[in-house]
């Protein structure tokens, strides 16, 4: 086998290894916080849904698109909530693509009048799509008659498609105004080695976030002193060497229409970036009755370069204005 093929195969391998083996992350967690925690699954005790999509690096040759659709309702019955969420993510250069289907399941705990603990799993089935397809190896040509075989009998060769069951949970603790929560993915840690004899575990993703509620002129006789909030916002993610934190802070007005900021930190410095503060995200939110949508766009600081920035639209529907049993936790 010619030196520069095992280089080049050796160059994929590491590649896909350390870049496709980290969970897609989204700004807007706090808007749709299904995205990060499946606690929140039947949480508001109507049905609801919800879309998010997020563009990255759009300025240069290897922009990443990624959505986030989920769907879920309550039941009464049980005392639970059951949904259903789609994780879809592509590479625009390379063309691999991850696909993920989630079953999520919640179940709703009152430990006071306030405050409820909602402890969920999550079953889901992976797919990632490396597209080797156009991948030609040595013995696929025919030199004598210049055509292409479509198989090849090189060990080398690489799966083009990993199959996969992933196993998650997550632990929610919120009353109606902040919430803090816990999520844990990749429980079993499943194979997604590139070939058919390897084992490559997938790192198991840990989340701690949370919103917590300012109330502002609460007690003042301003007409809409009760729909004014400053939440402080924080998410410290970590997935192998990978590791982030999301800080900032959101204002919410007349509960209509908000905006604020959060910094993107790298606090453990233990993966190839040693720089601390590496983008700055800007986000507003507008509600209409039931629909809520959002738009943000992350700012990069990073050594990377003219990236042309990370942003993100989301849109989600619910009928929550007509329940007014529940102890709900605020999703603007």
């Amino acid at each position: 086998m010619p030196i520069k093929k095992i280089l080049f195969l050796l160059i994929i391998l590491l590649t896909f290894k350390n870049g496709y083996s980290q969970d897609p992350v989204f700004s807007q967690y706090f808007m749709i916080p299904e995205t990060i925690n499946t606690g929140f699954t039947g949480a508001l005790e109507t049905p609801k849904f919800g879309v998010v999509h997020r563009t990255q690096w759009a300025d240069l040759d290897f922009s990443i698109n990624t959505q986030f659709a989920y769907v879920d309702g309550w039941f009464d019955n049980i005392n639970s909530g059951i949904g259903i969420s789609i994780l879809n993510h592509t590479e625009t250069n390379t063309k691999y693509k991850f696909t993920q289907v989630n079953l999520n399941y919640a179940l709703a705990i009152r430990l006071s009048r306030e405050w409820y603990l909602r402890p969920s799993i999550a079953v889901g089935l992976g797919i990632k799509d490396y597209a080797f397809q156009n991948l030609l190896l040595e013995d696929q040509v025919n030199i004598s008659t210049g055509t292409i075989n479509s198989s090849s009998i090189d060990p080398t060769l690489l799966l083009e498609k990993k199959r996969f069951v992933d196993f998650s949970s997550s632990i929610l603790l919120n009353n109606e105004n902040s919430w803090f929560g816990l999520t844990i993915r990749h429980l079993n840690k499943p194979n997604i080695s590139l070939t058919s004899e390897g084992n490559t575990p997938l790192d198991m993703f840990i989340s701690v976030h949370s919103v917590i509620e300012f109330p502002l002129y609460r007690y003042s006789n301003y007409k809409y002193s009760d729909k004014n909030s400053v939440y402080f916002l924080s998410n410290f993610m970590k997935q192998g060497d990978f590791s982030r934190l999301d800080i900032g802070s959101q204002y919410v007005y007349d509960d209509t229409f908000s905006f604020g900021v959060l910094a993107v930190t790298n606090p453990l410095k233990n993966n190839s970036s040693k720089q601390f503060l590496t983008s700055i995200n800007a986000f507003v939110g507008l509600k209409w009755k039931d629909l809520k949508f959002g738009y943000s766009y992350d700012l990069n600081i990073s050594k990377i370069g003219n990236t042309g920035g990370v942003y993100e639209f989301s849109i989600s529907y619910s009928l929550r204005d007509y329940v007014t049993h529940a102890k709900c936790p605020v999703q603007f």
